[in-house]
C-alpha cells in the first residue's frame, strides 16, 4: 500500500498548478487578442489592422499579468486580479507550515 503524500508534497502541486495556470492565462490572453483581431479584419475587410492591434494587445495583457507577478513580493501592494489566487495559497502556505512548526 502506498503512503499518502505528504503536506510539503501537496503544497509543491499546488505551487505547480498556480504557475502552470498564471502561465495559461498569458498564453490564451494573447491568443484571444490575436484571433479577435483576425476576425475582425475579415468581417471588415481591414487586413492586418486589426490583427496588429490584437497581437499589440494581447502583449500589453500580457506584459501586464507579467507586471502583477514581478510586484507579487512588494508588501505595500495589494494583489490585484492576476495575482490574487497566489496570495491566497501563499498565506494558506505559510499557515500551515506555522502550525506544523508550532
Amino acid at each position: 500500500m502506498q503512503n499518502p503524500p505528504s503536506p510539503v508534497d501537496n503544497d509543491d502541486a499546488r505551487a505547480a498548478g498556480v504557475a502552470a495556470g498564471l502561465g495559461c492565462s498569458i498564453v490564451v490572453s494573447i491568443i484571444i487578442c490575436i484571433v479577435g483581431g483576425i476576425l475582425l479584419d475579415e468581417w471588415l475587410e481591414t487586413s492586418p489592422w486589426f490583427t496588429l492591434l490584437g497581437v499589440a494587445l494581447g502583449l500589453i495583457v500580457a506584459a501586464y499579468q507579467l507586471y502583477e507577478l514581478a510586484m507579487l513580493g512588494q508588501k505595500d501592494r495589494e494583489p490585484k486580479v492576476v495575482t490574487r489566487q497566489i496570495t491566497r495559497f501563499a498565506s494558506k502556505r505559510s499557515n500551515s507550515k506555522s502550525a506544523a512548526d508550532g
